[in-house]
């Protein structure tokens, strides 16, 4: 097995809505001193995606409804950011002060709906990010003008542990989850329930390198991953609601 090696790219600077994100993409590596490879995973952050997708929504312009006023007062959150997580979700797993869980409309449990406020610009207190309307179609776009697997990444917490790991929310030219079910282990065992969250590792370990906080740097090459197999879509890693453990 090679070594994998995280190369972070941080000339990239703030996203504008409409940019072309795929010129940004190849800028920033060419300017990290490299270029994409046949081993290159290339990990974009959510947020940037986001970004040049337009996909931000001034709060000002949104008009919380009842449900929306009612969780407000339980989660002690603005009114108009929890209309906006409303409306971007199918459910509402758990409202309690100061956490608001929801199932997005994308299949993913998450906090706030993935609404972001944070590193959104400088004088844009008043707006909020929302998630690709289609990660997997975004990553597979960036993928098909790079010619190299992409994973879009953001930051999930964990019911059952602390802290927040980064996932795979979008992905394309890899498969997205490695079902091991039915080959050997060393020992000549059946795998019986082995299915590896491949995206969801390399958002992480690309992750380590982009930070949480003011790093400011959205989109990391991970080299030295051999890809094997057909590509699936992020969407892959989603459990069916039929198969939910904790519903």
């Amino acid at each position: 097995m090679s070594a994998i090696e995280i190369i972070p790219l941080s000339a990239i600077g703030e996203v504008r809505p409409g940019e072309d994100l795929v010129a940004t993409l190849a800028s920033a590596v060419t300017s990290a001193g490299t270029q994409l490879g046949p081993r290159d995973v290339l990990i974009v952050t959510q947020k940037i995606v986001s970004k040049a997708e337009g996909r931000s929504v001034t709060l000002a312009e949104v008009v919380p409804g009842t449900e929306a006023l009612r969780l407000a007062e339980v989660t002690r959150k603005d009114a108009r950011l929890v209309e906006l997580v409303l409306q971007e979700s199918s459910d509402v797993v758990r409202a309690v002060p100061n956490v608001l869980i929801t199932r997005h409309k994308l299949g993913l449990v998450m906090a706030n709906a993935g609404i972001d406020r944070s590193n959104i610009g400088a004088g844009d207190d008043e707006r909020a990010l929302l998630l690709p309307a289609d990660p997997d179609a975004s990553a597979a776009r960036i993928s098909a003008a790079l010619g190299c697997p992409v994973v879009i990444s953001d930051s999930f917490g964990r019911p059952w542990r602390m802290g927040v790991v980064a996932v795979g929310i979008g992905a394309a030219g890899l498969p997205a989850i490695d079902d091991r079910r039915g080959l050997l282990d060393r020992d000549g065992r059946k795998l019986e329930v082995t299915q590896i969250a491949v995206a969801d590792l390399l958002a992480s370990a690309a992750a380590l390198a982009m930070g949480e906080g003011g790093e400011g740097i959205p989109a990391v090459i991970v080299r030295g991953y051999a890809v094997a197999g057909a590509a699936r879509p992020a969407a892959d890693l989603t459990r069916p609601l039929a198969e939910d453990l904790f519903q």
